[in-house]
């Protein structure tokens, strides 16, 4: 099913759209959020640890993601009382790409707050992507299916918005799999992101 995502009729909605009609379907959610997440490169202009990583500056980088780590706190323990779950894949290449190894700090935090994360290496999806890479992917609960979209640079440009009930089932079950197929994400930063220099930007 998710390498099938792009045949689905969907709303497009754009970058502002998209945040708004997300944050309206979780505002209530009891249940689960999965995220594939697939590229390894994304622009993310509106995150301050983004850009300083982005010119360079890898130590304050990381000062910056250190900063919202009381703001990624509340937002653990908002969900865990709503009963909201948040499960995310991260699917990764070797060697890591510069933006993986910035962002893989930043799971770290979600992970030790309590989100659920896992990697998985990308040759595990050989099977899914004969036809080409998987698409960027977030199911809310049972409620909609959002296929994240991306200019060519990969800076964010809203989603496409999916309703069909059978492709929002089948896709979380898959992306379920996926997650428990990986590995949690603090063991493998531990291993293979703790002790790497900071990369070539």
């Amino acid at each position: 099913m998710l390498e099938r995502i792009a045949r689905f009729e969907g709303k497009l909605l754009d970058h502002s759209a998209y945040h708004r009609d997300f944050a309206r379907q979780v505002e209530d959610l009891r249940g689960t959020i999965w995220k594939l997440e697939r590229s390894q490169v994304f622009r993310e202009l509106d995150d301050p640890s983004w850009l300083a990583f982005s010119s360079g500056d890898w130590r304050r980088s990381l000062e910056l993601l250190e900063e919202d780590r009381k703001a990624v706190r509340a937002e653990a323990d908002g969900n865990r009382r709503q009963g909201l779950k948040i499960k995310r894949v991260r699917v990764v290449e070797r060697p890591l790409s510069p933006y993986v190894q910035w962002e893989l700090h930043a799971l770290r935090m979600l992970a030790e707050e309590g989100f659920e994360l896992s990697v998985l290496p990308a040759e595990h999806l050989s099977e899914l992507e004969d036809q080409g890479q998987l698409p960027e992917v977030v199911v809310v609960g049972s409620r909609v299916l959002y296929e994240v979209r991306y200019q060519p640079d990969w800076t964010p440009c809203g989603a496409r918005r999916i309703e069909t009930p059978e492709v929002i089932r089948t896709a979380a079950s898959e992306i379920g799999r996926l997650h428990r197929k990986g590995e949690p994400l603090l063991r493998f930063f531990e291993r293979e992101v703790a002790r790497l220099p900071a990369p070539a930007v």
